[in-house]
């Protein structure tokens, strides 16, 4: 055999061996990508590094997402990646990468998620676009975090649609799932130890604490910090795990892929500072408190150092705690000035040492001031405000104010600050003369109840307040001065009494307003309601806060009388806005729902175009021969959000829980203000 011939026996073997195909190419293995659900959490994904495959429309199942660029673990993957843009709503292939966890994690609106904060988790992830890397396989299948019972379910009842958009952090007292973080890619299907998982009975409060969807001002001046001693030894071993897994965390700016953290999450090249200690606290007491301790000169020393005293006290009695309580410190004087903030210390010991490093400041009891300063600075999402939490605000006052407090405490009690008072020493007859605001107590705290103060008749009696100051901040059931969309607004309905409704129909008209009302939270500092009527003329039935119980408003919407004429819808609308809303409190959402069942005899675009200039958040609902164009204008773009039609006034009911949803939605959506 020729020696040309050997050569080509011999290549066609080598070709033959090798497997490849007559055009040379090898064909590459397929890249499955498994499926996964909107509501599939980062934390129960036993991988550090994987790529799944988002179902459509996972934006509308309002699973929460906490973070912005980085994510905590127990956000919704699917819903963190169409907040920071990797999908679409369409869905598509995401790459998720576990990390260490963050000290912060801070919310924003994106693509139609509303993510929010939270103060620290103990694993993160990232999410890119799912285009494979060159040269990885992610893994074909999922690997999950082993099932135990980690969360104790509470009942909720069916009608309150709203509470799926509540975004309340109740996962930091519920469950602490996530795999060891790492930040190396992976070839082949991994598997890590099971986490440890802890299990708290959670708290429903849906209704009483302030939503993450509205941001008060993030401009905070400089918060003066007291020295403090060094960090508290390290938690002991015979501390329960979930405990010691939160020792330790990765500032929120610092690149966890840089830092060289170990599986553990520690430093592997070096041994890590002491950081402050941070505990888990009382999850019974999830509120996010201020103390606005009196530095005025006329205290005294020894009666400051016994304030001090007090506060130490209170501070060790509330357990402060990432998952419970957490507390921050101003005095006031002349001025107000940040001692430490919320987020600054998450443990009783390190709050103690902080209080006592503070020295007096001087000057005046501006008590009004101080509260002014709270409002715009303290209670910040920068500052550590968790806004699942309810935000307290406890002043303390030797004698009485030197200014004025009743417009401030307004405005504080209109964000959804919670305020208490301790009075110690208060004026005597004397006295009373000079006092420049008289009973400023009542006009300043949230309701004259007697919950919201504690006069205290000496300064050495003052230990005596700890518990029931204790107990009272912590009854989250009674912080009725939190914001939420159930309890901050004013509502106006405008309802058609035309003479094509009938006395039968307009009976079924005031009994779905009636329903509609029956959601919110009726008080003269919570939502309040005022309805017009209108035919060719206009009538105020009741105007806001002249019904102040839920009780007495329903039974005043029973009583309204059915008027009968035509229908001018334009004119009504301008005729609320003049009769109510122009009486509207400061940071009360304004809402309008105008209901008709016919075509107005005159324009309702412009009328309804000023009201929306206004900041008017206006809903139409339509029945039977009402006209679809004029209730697309009386809404609040988007139309299909805020309009709404019926065939017959029968089915009116079932539109009840579709509005609440939409008013708390859009409500939870916004930044707070």
């Amino acid at each position: 055999m020729s020696k040309p011939t050997l050569t080509a026996v011999f290549i066609a073997f080598l070709l033959t061996s090798s497997g490849a195909k007559p055009n040379g190419k090898n064909k590459k293995p397929k890249q499955v990508v498994p499926a996964i659900e909107c509501d599939m959490r980062a934390g129960k994904i036993n991988l550090p590094e994987f790529i799944v495959k988002c179902p459509a429309n996972c934006r509308e199942s309002k699973e929460k997402v906490y973070g912005t660029g980085v994510f905590a673990s127990i956000s919704s993957i699917c819903n963190a990646a169409i907040h920071s843009g990797a999908i679409s709503n369409s869905g598509g292939k995401v790459i998720v990468m576990k990390m260490a966890g963050q000290a912060i994690y801070k919310g924003s609106f994106a693509n139609g998620v509303r993510s929010l904060s939270l103060p620290n988790w103990r694993e993160s992830f990232s999410v890119s676009v799912g285009k494979p890397k060159k040269g990885v396989i992610y893994p074909s299948t999922l690997v999950f975090v082993p099932s135990r019972p980690t969360t104790v379910k509470t009942g909720e009842p069916k009608n309150l649609v709203y509470s799926m958009v509540s975004p309340v952090t109740e996962a930091l007292e519920t469950e602490s799932t996530t795999a060891p973080p790492t930040t190396t890619p992976v070839t082949t299907p991994t598997t890590t130890a099971p986490p440890t998982t802890t299990s708290a009975k959670p708290r429903v409060t849906v209704h009483k604490v302030r939503e993450i969807g509205v941001h008060r001002s993030e401009t905070s001046p400089t918060i003066r910090r007291p020295h403090v001693p060094s960090a508290s030894a390290p938690e002991q071993e015979h501390k329960p795990p979930s405990v010691t897994s939160h020792a330790r965390e990765v500032p929120a700016e610092e690149n966890p892929f840089e830092s060289g953290f170990d599986g553990q999450g520690h430093k592997s090249t070096a041994r890590a500072p002491k950081l402050p200690e941070r505990s888990q606290g009382d999850p019974n007491c999830k509120v996010d408190i201020a103390f606005l301790m009196d530095g005025s000169w006329s205290i005294g020393k020894r009666r400051f150092k016994i304030q001090k005293d007090f506060l130490v006290e209170v501070s060790q009695v509330l357990n402060v705690g990432t998952a419970g309580p957490m507390m921050g410190i101003i005095q006031y004087g002349d001025d107000a000035v940040t001692e430490f903030s919320l987020k600054q210390f998450s443990s009783s010991n390190d709050v103690k040492s902080a209080i006592n490093n503070i020295e007096q400041k001087g000057g005046l009891s501006h008590v009004g001031k101080a509260l002014s300063y709270i409002n715009k600075h303290f209670f910040s999402d920068a500052n550590g405000n968790r806004g699942g939490a309810p935000n307290v605000a406890v002043v303390l006052v030797d004698g009485w104010p030197t200014d004025r407090v009743e417009e401030a405490s307004r405005l504080a009690r209109e964000s959804g600050i919670n305020i208490f008072f301790v009075t110690i020493e208060g004026p005597d007859e004397n006295e009373k003369q000079n006092v420049v605001e008289a009973n400023f107590v009542d006009k300043a705290v949230c309701r004259t109840n007697g919950f919201f103060s504690l006069p205290i008749k000496s300064w050495f009696a003052l230990r005596e307040a700890v518990q029931p100051l204790v107990k009272r901040v912590c009854d989250t059931d009674r912080l009725v001065c939190s914001k939420t969309c159930l309890n901050a607004n004013d509502i106006a309905f405008v309802i058609d009494g035309s003479s094509s409704v009938g006395t039968g129909n307009f009976r079924t008209v005031l009994q779905f307003v009636a329903n509609v009302t029956r959601e919110f939270e009726i008080s003269d500092t919570d939502t309040r309601v005022g309805i017009v009527q209108y035919t060719y003329e206009q009538r105020l039935e009741f105007a806001f806060g002249q019904h102040n119980n839920k009780a007495d408003l329903l039974n005043a919407i029973k009583r309204i009388n059915y008027w009968s004429g035509g229908t001018s819808t334009g004119a009504a609308i301008t005729y609320a806005a003049d009769q109510l809303f122009s009486k509207s409190k400061p940071n009360k959402r304004k809402i309008m729902i105008v209901i008709t069942d016919g075509r107005s005899y005159d324009d309702v675009r412009a009328p309804a175009l000023a009201v929306h200039r206004k900041g008017v958040i206006a809903y139409s609902i339509g029945i039977a021969w009402a006209a679809q164009d004029e209730l697309e204008y009386i809404a609040t773009d988007p139309d299909k959000e805020h309009s709404f039609f019926v065939d017959e006034f029968d089915n009116l009911y079932k539109y009840v829980p579709k509005i609440i949803h939409n008013i708390c939605n859009e409500f939870n959506s916004q930044p707070r203000n």
